[in-house]
């Protein structure tokens, strides 16, 4: 096992350096410039069409409303990444991996702006009438790649194993830290409320996502704003730190092992790609069961889920763990207690230990609910309906497991899985640009042009 851990890591922080920095930055610039930069040039018509117009009524087909299918997007990439994966990274990769993590993000927006405007486009319905879309279906039906598309579905059944584990670990961790709960409880809790929800399906999911997530992250910021407020003096020295240390190595300090610049590059974009999820398919397959009269309309929501969550969310928690310095004296597998103790800089170890508790029970209970939605689809393409069905089973089993379970292992063997997929998606996004790029053209011309 350890030969094996050996190896793992070795592949993945290989597969996590150059080659995928190659894939991600490069192919995501392509796909910006195929679409003129769209996210960017036009951001405050994104945001106006998106959180300004989340009481809007659609009259198109689809499944959900176009917020609610974004809110099960951003449930997803909301969670254990933002509040665990953070620390993860700078105990890891230094200060300069938030640098990293700021950039995939505007390269970001405009790659999970292309997936979700192809997943629209490429969607079907399936035996239950429901819409259904994602990589599969634009790998398959798009460009003709029936085996690529099978590689990618059954990748991402795998990685979302991995993924529910990390979810349920990352919060019962940080539950019997707080409350001294056994984290066998805490997984078997999380597990049935999982199984009585995804009961629903994604109209039940999307329901609860979108009156959990808003709350939660503004509860979250809140909280974050007051422990900086505290520590004013100290947010320009950590922006200087996240600058500075994106370029330069750093030494050890503490229980900090030291970086450098490949480190923070490595942890920045594996953390970012996590977190925002971009590039790696998955957001295509909530958001292709929105009600919708344009792809761009939806794609949109992608660009403003890239900016929540990785713009706001990912940068409070980084100045909230480089301001209280609690990075200096944790390793990664401590990552949950970093947090804890950032907040009880201020709040107290009691109320901060409850704060965090409540926050990742939300996040995760909303992540681990979307990515079981998720994989429920990769079953349903590969093997049909009802075998969806028994691997929700296996997915709740997961929770569990992953509660007992350790942290690094598993975050090694995730970015691994997460190689496997992002791989052919984000080639088939490379060949299929022209359909984005025209798709947004239309776009343009029917509502932005006369503006």
């Amino acid at each position: 096992m350890e030969l094996f851990e050996t190896w793992l890591a070795a592949v993945t922080n290989w597969l996590w350096g150059v080659p995928m920095a190659v894939l991600l930055l490069g192919i995501g610039i392509v796909l910006n410039v195929y679409i003129r930069f769209f996210p960017i040039r036009y951001f405050f018509h994104v945001i106006q069409q998106t959180f300004g117009s989340i009481f809007k009524k659609e009259k198109a087909e689809g499944s959900v409303t176009p917020f609610q299918a974004a809110a099960s997007a951003l449930a997803s990439s909301v969670g254990a990444a933002n509040i665990v994966g953070v620390p993860v990274a700078i105990t890891l990769g230094g200060p300069g991996a938030v640098f990293w993590m700021w950039m995939v993000a505007l390269i970001s927006m405009g790659t999970k702006y292309s997936e979700i405007v192809l997943g629209m486009k490429y969607r079907v319905k399936n035996e239950k009438g429901d819409w259904v879309g994602g990589p599969m279906y634009y790998i398959r039906r798009g460009l003709g790649w029936n085996k690529v598309a099978v590689f990618f579905s059954f990748f991402l059944l795998l990685q979302i194993f991995a993924s529910i584990m990390v979810q349920s670990n990352s919060l019962s961790q940080t539950v019997e830290a707080s409350f001294q709960t056994n984290t066998l409880y805490t997984g078997i809790g999380v597990a049935v409320l999982i199984g009585i929800i995804s009961f629903g399906g994604i109209q039940w999911i999307g329901r609860f996502t979108s009156r959990v997530i808003p709350l939660m992250v503004v509860l979250y910021i809140g909280s974050v704003c007051i422990i900086l407020f505290n520590n004013l003096s100290a947010v320009p020295e950590a922006f200087g730190m996240i600058f500075y240390y994106a370029f330069n190595p750093i030494s050890a300090a503490g229980g900090f092992a030291g970086a450098g610049v490949a480190a923070a590059l490595r942890f920045g974009l594996a953390r970012g790609i996590y977190s925002n999820e971009a590039g790696m398919g998955t957001a295509p397959i909530a958001h292709s069961t929105a009600m919708t009269d344009h792809p761009s309309k939806q794609g949109m929501w992608g660009v403003a889920e890239v900016f929540v969550d990785t713009i706001v969310v990912c940068t409070m928690t980084a100045l909230l763990i480089l301001t209280t310095d609690v990075w200096t004296g944790s390793a990664a597998d401590d990552a949950n207690a970093m947090v804890v103790e950032a907040f009880a800089s201020v709040m107290g170890a009691g109320a901060a230990g409850t704060l965090v508790s409540i926050a990742l029970f939300c996040f995760v209970l909303s992540t681990i609910l979307v990515i079981v939605f998720y994989g429920e689809k990769q079953a349903e393409y590969l093997f049909g309906f009802t075998v969806s069905i028994g691997v929700r089973v296996l997915y709740l089993a997961a929770i569990v497991l992953g509660a007992i379970g350790g942290l690094q292992f598993v975050w090694q063997f995730l970015d691994f899985m997460l190689a496997m997929i992002i791989i052919p998606n984000i080639i088939a996004l490379f060949f299929l640009r022209k359909d984005v790029a025209e798709t947004t053209k239309d776009y343009v011309s029917r509502y932005l042009s006369k503006k």
